[in-house]
């Protein structure tokens, strides 16, 4: 087997083995887990607008994932994904709702520039304090989720303007103008919440690409993520590489904030807890392995059981357990030095290892 071969086998190895330990505890708990996962993928794939639905959710995971991808690569676990993706979310989402009548090509490219500044700025904070004060970023970005989350939230009740707000809580919908919904893809799927969010992020793929495989920063991201110290020596700067690449990070999840926040909701309200799009882009990123192009069929795959979850409750299965069995699917990602002990690639069969 390849070393692509390899790269390509432990992922799907991990999904089958998630859906498999899924299934014995579905049998240890009393129920058919045949039923369930028939139920599963009839609910999410039986339907033009279920179809559609996946599509949707695609859009925002791919972003996330993207800039979790992009940090890891230079080194580092971006746990504020979910602050971020909220900051592009409320910035964005406070602009449309301002200036309604703004023209529809203006205003869809004024909110994704806004999104991705706001985004980049909550991921530049826990950088620059990891170059320069060497701090550890997962507890810094970790708290920027809760300081992201209640500012954000007392932004909304207090400084949000009355014109715009519907509830205490809640904003009303955005204009027409705003909306990343359209007639043509709404028509296509039978009034499916899909929206143009999933083009979004297929251009962020490729630009994501591009910058890794084929650009100089591109190959300081990957030098720095690798050995900082040997990047030092070469004369790159670790420092300067390590705040762009958060900067990066930031801007996709910002991105993902907004195709959530005007694609799916079209609107912005007070959240209870970190949105759930920043935990679940990292678990698509995780298992693609960080690869761009991975990341497209990961998604898909969340996409499809988060959509198709209810339809466990036709077996009498708590829709709940779908979260269970995308733990163990990122469980065995994470173990996934053990799977590769049974899947070699073939320099390593030779040896006899």
């Amino acid at each position: 087997m390849s070393k692509r071969a390899q790269q390509i086998a432990v992922p799907l190895i991990s999904v089958l083995l998630g859906i498999i330990l899924g299934a014995i505890i579905m049998l240890i708990f009393g129920y058919d887990p045949l039923w369930g996962y028939e139920g599963l993928f009839q609910t999410a794939f039986g339907s033009i607008k279920n179809i559609g639905e996946i599509f949707r959710a695609m859009g925002p995971l791919m972003l996330v994932a993207l800039g979790f991808s992009v940090a890891s690569r230079a080194g580092f676990f971006n746990v504020g994904l979910p602050g971020q993706a909220l900051a592009g979310w409320i910035a964005a989402g406070w602009f449309a709702l301002e200036h309604p009548h703004m023209a529809r090509p203006l205003m869809i490219l004024c909110t994704i520039v806004i999104a991705a500044v706001a985004g980049g700025i909550a991921g530049a904070i826990p950088g620059i304090l990891r170059a320069y004060l060497g701090t550890s970023e997962v507890i810094v970005t970790i708290m920027m989720n809760y300081i992201i989350l209640y500012s954000g939230n007392a932004v909304i009740q207090n400084l949000f303007s009355k014109s715009i707000m519907r509830t205490t809580d809640s904003s009303i919908y955005v204009s027409a103008n705003a909306s990343y919904r359209t007639d043509w893809l709404s028509a296509l799927t039978n009034n499916s919440r899909m929206n143009i969010g999933i083009f979004i992020a297929l251009v962020g793929v490729a630009v994501i690409w591009f910058l890794l495989n084929k650009t100089t920063l591109g190959f300081e991201i990957r030098s720095v993520g690798l050995n900082p110290n040997a990047s030092e020596y070469a004369g790159m700067s670790a420092k300067r590489t390590i705040i762009i690449s958060m900067i990066i990070s930031g801007a996709f999840a910002g991105l993902g904030g907004v195709v959530e926040g005007l694609g799916t909701f079209e609107n912005v309200f007070v959240q209870s807890s970190s949105i759930s799009i920043g935990f679940d882009g990292m678990a698509v990123s995780l298992l693609a392995a960080n690869n761009p192009i991975g990341i497209i069929f990961a998604a898909f795959l969340f996409a499809a059981l988060s959509v198709g979850s209810p339809g466990m409750n036709i077996a009498g299965i708590p829709p709940e357990l779908i979260k269970v069995v995308t733990a163990l699917i990122i469980f065995f990602v994470g173990i996934h030095y053990i799977i590769e002990r049974f899947v070699k690639p073939k320099k390593q069969m030779k040896g006899g290892n």
